[in-house]
């Protein structure tokens, strides 16, 4: 049989016997095994919830987001659904609240929450900086915007994390690639920049490269560099020349790693800015969740 299972129901119909139950799986949720070397990726986790809760529940936030194929949801997060039930399992969220039928949509053939409450949920019930990685990965794998999101919010007024989903969903932006990007962004725009293009488009003949985020006027861009630009040779190389196309386009391409704290990366940003003779704008006030 497939795993997960209801094992009443596997009974129920005789497709296994008791001992074949026992022997060949393991129960995970009540009523709810798995096969005994089964690996409990969050996939499977998912559906073992859904299954748990007799098929009704509606899953959400971000299980739901991976669903939809968005990155970067750990294979350990709690399952989200919305569903009335006062002490789930551990692992499952259950929040009984309301939701309307044009926020629900059938995935592999289970209740999940539409793209946009999706994104909604994400904003309100994650940090900050956690909701925005996610937004980001939605919007970039389903092409969710931010104007529908915040619509959906108006639904809701009052509603537990609502204002904070809409701070969040402001800083939404479909072109980053990873979480440190994203962070990278969070970072400059906290610190009063004006924000950044994301994925700027240089090109020298038929040699294209995209500068991770950067400000066009006075052509100064960052690139997060994660481990792999320093272990990985074939990556090495091609940077190299591809930074110098990059700087032959008149750009000041800033290279940032992991130990370059958000002091160090302002101070660089505002330096190059000062290089430049650009007087960039500050925002007028930090967003904040």
């Amino acid at each position: 049989m497939s795993s997960p299972i209801i094992g009443s129901e596997a009974l129920a119909s005789g497709v296994l016997t008791r001992g074949q139950l026992r022997w060949n799986y393991r129960p995970i949720l009540p009523d709810v095994h798995v096969l005994t070397d089964q690996s409990l990726t969050l996939r499977v986790r998912t559906i073992s919830a859904w299954l748990w809760s007799g098929r009704r529940a509606i899953i959400a936030g971000q299980a739901a987001a991976a669903l939809y194929g968005a990155e970067w949801v750990s294979e350990h997060a709690p399952i989200e659904l919305v569903y009335p039930c006062g002490r789930p399992p551990a692992g499952i969220i259950a929040r009984n609240e309301r939701i309307d039928a044009d926020e629900i949509v059938v995935r592999d053939g289970m209740l999940v929450t539409s793209e946009v409450r999706t994104a909604l949920d994400l904003g309100r019930y994650l940090d900050r900086d956690e909701a925005v990685i996610h937004l980001d990965a939605l919007a970039r794998v389903g092409g969710v915007q931010s104007d529908p999101i915040l619509m959906l919010a108006q639904r809701y007024p009052g509603s537990r994390g609502v204002a904070r989903a809409a701070a969040a969903v402001h800083l939404m932006d479909a072109g980053s690639e990873s979480p440190k990007e994203t962070e990278l962004r969070l970072i400059l725009i906290d610190a009063g920049l004006r924000r950044p293009r994301t994925q700027i488009r240089v090109s020298e003949g038929s040699r294209v490269a995209f500068i991770d985020m950067g400000w066009d006027e006075p052509m100064v861009g960052l690139d997060y560099e994660g481990d792999h630009h320093r272990s990985e040779r074939p990556t090495y190389v091609t940077d190299i020349g591809r930074y110098e196309m990059i700087e032959r386009q008149g750009w000041n391409d800033l290279r940032v790693v992991s130990e370059h704290s958000p002091s160090f990366i302002v101070y660089r940003v505002t330096e190059a800015f000062g290089l430049r003779d650009w007087k960039y704008r500050r925002n007028r006030r930090r967003q904040c969740a």
